[in-house]
């Protein structure tokens, strides 16, 4: 393995709960007067924290979202969680060789601590995830695409940002793993090749990871 650490952005690389949150927020925002489709939805905040919603909206619209938007959001997301959500095919095998092979690695994603593990006890993956592997936006000052989330993880994971490998999906993502100086792997199942043209390589299928960080 050329990598000290490698670092899994969370949904959409580890769970698969990308269509979920983005259809139920794009519901949401239309029910409250921001007309908003899966797509305008997956294009502006796939991959971002929840301030990035607010920010967008208050800039276009000149409107702030309600007070209880994060809270009301958050119970939709996990009721529909425990419904559907499952893990992305391939990301259990990738997590099984790098724990055999002794690689670091850990998440660092946009959603809050308690996204990340009400998803991850859903979709069968806390097993591999103690809280020393967990990182959120809410940890650090600014969320994707800045590079800070990042920069945190390997700072508490004691690796130097060269030494880490980033898996990502979405745009916001690449651009926050690249300006922290880290190598990059785009994550093309749901976001279009061309999107993710900064990562350092591209892939379709998690099962071929492994092999990738290794070559």
């Amino acid at each position: 393995m050329r990598y000290d650490l490698v670092i899994f952005d969370n949904d959409g690389v580890l769970v698969d709960s990308e269509p979920i949150s983005n259809r139920l927020l794009a519901g949401y925002l239309t029910e409250l007067g921001h007309p908003t489709s899966y797509e305008d939805s997956l294009r502006d905040y796939m991959g971002g924290a929840m301030h990035r919603v607010h920010d967008l909206v208050l800039e276009r619209t000149g409107r702030r979202l309600p007070e209880d938007f994060d809270d009301v959001f958050h119970g939709r997301v996990f009721a529909a969680f425990e419904r559907e959500l499952e893990p992305v095919p391939g990301a259990v095998g990738v997590l099984e060789k790098l724990a055999a092979d002794g690689v670091a690695y850990c998440v660092a994603s946009s959603g809050s601590h308690e996204r990340i593990r009400v998803g991850h006890r859903k979709a069968g993956l806390d097993r591999w995830f103690d809280d020393g592997r967990i990182f959120s936006s809410q940890d650090v000052g600014r969320g994707k695409p800045a590079p800070d989330l990042f920069l945190h993880a390997a700072g508490r994971m004691g690796v130097a940002p060269e030494r880490c490998a980033v898996i990502e999906d979405s745009p916001l993502g690449v651009q926050a793993a690249v300006a922290a100086g880290m190598d990059v792997y785009g994550f093309t199942a749901m976001t279009p090749a061309g999107k993710l043209a900064g990562a350092t390589r591209l892939f379709a299928d998690m099962g071929e990871l492994a092999d990738l960080l290794a070559g």
